[in-house]
């Protein structure tokens, strides 16, 4: 049987990001994939909210800028701009992707891109236990899990829609635990290294069930 590495656009910006990109290049399954291209934040950026997300707390110029970086450093096109514009649109379509994966990123993705990669469009979305669509929606889900005593956290991996992360769930981590003492910033730092695997299994499926069903 012929084989073929799947091409890859990653949205994503923080340390989720930047594991998921580093999981693209350098984990179990960078044998499969090439990365195409990838967007990022630009917390200076109206388009983002970074009022309401990760940028509202504190971080450092290197942590807006590490995913790009990473990139850069592999070669790999980057994209800082708005995704929902022409201009973008023009890009994507150059870099012909089939599969797209967001790793904390602040912008809604319209039905133009959901329907770019014939693979699929996914995203991950920390939750709890195995409920889903999660309670913990929107841009701030880890201040949720703050607020309601949570110590620990799983993370989704789904399909991207047009609502705020109600898409199908292909798969689910095991729980994250938390210290008592937990910031935002440290819940997205702890669960990071864990949602870049999940999704490197998660799309390794997806591979897979692809091949068989040619």
């Amino acid at each position: 049987m012929s084989f073929r590495k799947y091409k890859v656009a990653m949205f994503g910006s923080y340390y989720r990001g930047f594991y998921l990109l580093n999981e693209l290049l350098h984990g179990d399954i960078s044998n499969q994939v090439t990365v195409v291209g990838v967007a990022s934040d630009n917390p200076q950026a109206s388009n983002i909210a970074a009022d309401k997300r990760v940028w509202q707390y504190p971080h450092t110029p290197y942590e807006e800028r590490m995913v790009t970086e990473l990139a850069m450093e592999n070669g790999i096109a980057t994209f800082m701009g708005s995704v929902n514009t022409q201009p973008f649109y023009d890009i994507i379509d150059m870099w012909k992707p089939d599969i797209c994966v967001m790793a904390t990123f602040g912008q809604r993705i319209k039905s133009r891109l959901i329907n770019t990669p014939p693979l699929g469009f996914y995203n991950m979305h920390p939750c709890i236990d195995d409920s889903w669509p999660s309670q913990y929606v929107g841009g701030n889900p880890f201040q949720a899990l703050i607020r309601d005593g949570k110590r620990y956290c799983t993370i989704a991996f789904h399909a991207v829609d047009e609502s705020f992360d109600t898409g199908p769930l292909l798969g689910m981590s095991k729980n994250i635990a938390f210290p008592k003492e937990t910031s935002v910033t440290d819940m997205h730092k702890i669960s990071s290294v864990a949602a870049a695997q999940l999704a490197s299994g998660a799309m390794q499926k997806i591979f897979a069930s692809h091949q068989t069903s040619k």
